[in-house]
């Protein structure tokens, strides 16, 4: 069993390639386990309930991205800040940086599923369900709203197990959660006969157990920081350091989510409610290629927070120049995938509707044209946020997500239709990933000049 000091040890010391690759194996496993939420419920609901039933859920997507927005504002915001002041060895201030999370994860999602209820029917509409599908939608988010505290708390604090270093059993939880709605979901869908609404209580089920296990964590002898009652009590500071760290991810998500409505609003103008069920299967299979480069993300930030705490510059450099290149590895594969074997990955997804095929076929390969570029960006944007320079990270999130993306949505369907509105995110992607390198090439020169110095300017 590791100990506290053989976690910093690692951090500290071990070769960084040894400490990627042994954080990345439990972060990619726990990410997929976390994929799989969504995709898994797409692919039952797809296949035994039908084409627009698909379509239904992938309209309550951005609903959900946006709850997953306010659980990385806390969760990956808090653990930052553990992961720097435990390089600093200010035990206590990790401590109550985890008690102040804690806290605030119970207020922000109790509120957010009051509000939820309250302008569901308009939110729904909005991020594009019509007649036909937002029967489907409602049965899923009105059970999906009850189980939000239990989903923001399991994952945000999931995180924090991650950024104290226990990468294993961060992975652990993901998994015995996402097993458990993989084995709920046929039993409801289809045994139960309950169709949507069996996918949603499958999902808050194994939402409960993946919450219950991370509290019982952070009190158990395995956690490095103890989840204390003396440090629940709010303090501001606090909140605002980890605000100001998770806000990068927070604004990144929440844009997410209304650029995904604006996708579907589009999509149904200019090729109907097939076409959002489409980019619902495109978003799914985005999701695993990205979803892995998010996985060095989370490996490297522990090593990043530690080491830019202690002053270790070195280590910061050599952990940015290896994520790099495992994320280009990475993009490029997916990209060749699904240029590739289109057809193969929609199928996953619903076998029986020929015009979703043709959809779909022809969607995915225009979507995915930059993928290799986006690799790049995440790891760019995670760099700048681990390392404290929230602004930046935000930045370069917010180009790829909104600055660039949004007015080319906008302007180029209304040329060339259908094929205008796969073609934005590939056109964003290279646009923002041009602005991006320019950050980082930056980054890099004053991050050479810091090891020669020994020392940072912020």
């Amino acid at each position: 069993m590791e100990t506290q000091h053989d976690n910093i040890k690692l951090l500290a010391d071990a070769p960084i390639r040894k400490v990627l690759w042994k954080f990345f194996l439990p972060a990619f496993t726990g990410v997929v386990a976390n994929s799989l939420y969504n995709i898994v419920d797409r692919i039952f609901v797809g296949q035994g309930v039908g084409a627009l039933a698909l379509t239904g859920l992938s309209v309550v997507f951005p609903i959900m991205v946006i709850m997953m927005a306010f659980g990385m504002l806390i969760g990956i915001g808090g653990g930052v800040r553990i992961s720097i002041h435990l390089g600093k060895k200010e035990y206590d201030l990790a401590e109550r940086v985890l008690g102040n999370a804690f806290i605030l994860l119970i207020i922000v999602s109790i509120v957010m599923s009051g509000v939820g209820f309250l302008i569901k029917d308009p939110m729904l509409r909005m991020f594009g369900a019509g007649p036909d599908t937002i029967d489907y939608a409602n049965q899923y988010l009105n059970i999906i709203l009850l189980g939000v505290p239990f989903n923001m708390i399991g994952f945000s604090l999931n995180n924090l197990i991650r950024s104290e270093g226990n990468a294993k059993i961060a992975m652990h939880s993901m998994l015995i959660s996402a097993g458990i709605n993989i084995a709920l979901d046929p039993i409801f869908i289809f045994a139960l006969g309950m169709g949507v609404k069996g996918a949603a209580i499958a999902t808050i089920i194994s939402q409960f157990i993946l919450c219950i296990w991370v509290l019982r964590h952070f009190r158990s002898a395995n956690s490095v920081v103890k989840l204390k009652a003396k440090y629940f009590p709010i303090k501001w500071g606090v909140v605002l350091s980890i605000i100001t760290i998770g806000f990068s991810p927070f604004s990144m998500q929440f844009a997410a989510s209304f650029v995904h409505g604006l996708f579907n609003v589009q999509l149904i103008k200019h090729g109907g409610d097939l076409a959002v069920g489409a980019m619902g299967i495109i978003n799914s299979i985005a999701m695993l290629v990205v979803m892995t480069i998010i996985a060095i993300n989370m490996a490297s930030q522990p090593i990043y927070g530690f080491n830019y705490g202690a002053g270790n510059f070195v280590r910061v450099k050599q952990t940015l120049f290896l994520s790099l290149k495992a994320a280009v590895i990475i993009s490029i594969g997916g990209f060749l995938m699904m240029e590739l074997f289109p057809g193969f990955f929609i199928k996953i997804f619903n076998s029986s509707d020929a015009e979703l095929l043709s959809i779909g076929k022809r969607g995915v390969r225009i979507y995915m044209m930059a993928l290799p570029i986006v690799g790049f960006q995440i790891i760019a944007g995670n760099f700048f946020q681990s390392t404290g320079k929230a602004a930046i990270s935000a930045l370069i999130s917010l180009l790829r997500q909104v600055i660039v993306l949004i007015p080319i949505l906008l302007i180029l369907p209304t040329f060339w239709g259908i094929t205008g509105v796969w073609v934005s995110a590939p056109i964003s992607d290279v646009i923002a990933g041009i602005i991006s390198f320019s950050f980082l090439y930056r980054e890099i020169k004053r991050l050479n000049r810091a090891i020669a110095q020994g020392s940072v300017s912020s």
